[in-house]
């Protein structure tokens, strides 16, 4: 059983930076996921095993960077201009084995996290 823990959740305002991590990582395919409250959990970032590939969702292709410290078993999410749409509770997932066929879907995903709230203030 892999118990994933995420950190670095917060308020900021409009515009505004955060990073999260998730720790223990595993050598798999490995994503970040949120939920807003009365919305689905979408699928926000995923990254190989290696960190060659990466996925994102459209709503922050930009703004947000996925990497992944293999040594030190930490996943990273970068979020830059931050919005108040962004505003959810995140989440890491570890990957099912092989090749991810959708990798945004959480269907793909087996081990979560607790979560770590993003508030985006006007």
């Amino acid at each position: 059983q892999v118990q994933l823990v995420e950190s670095g959740g917060g308020s900021v305002q409009t515009g505004g930076s955060l990073r999260l991590s998730c720790a223990p990582s595993e050598y798999a395919w490995m994503g970040w996921f949120r939920q807003a409250p009365g919305n689905a959990r979408e699928g926000v970032a995923s990254i190989s095993s290696g960190g060659v590939s990466t996925f994102y969702a459209d709503s922050v292709k930009g703004r947000f960077t996925i990497s992944r410290n293999n040594d030190k078993k930490t996943l990273y999410l970068e979020m830059n201009s931050l919005k108040p749409e962004d505003t959810a509770i995140y989440y890491c997932a570890v990957g099912r084995p092989g090749r991810l066929v959708a990798p945004l879907s959480d269907l793909e995903y087996k081990y979560w996290g607790q979560g770590t709230q993003v508030t985006v203030g006007q």
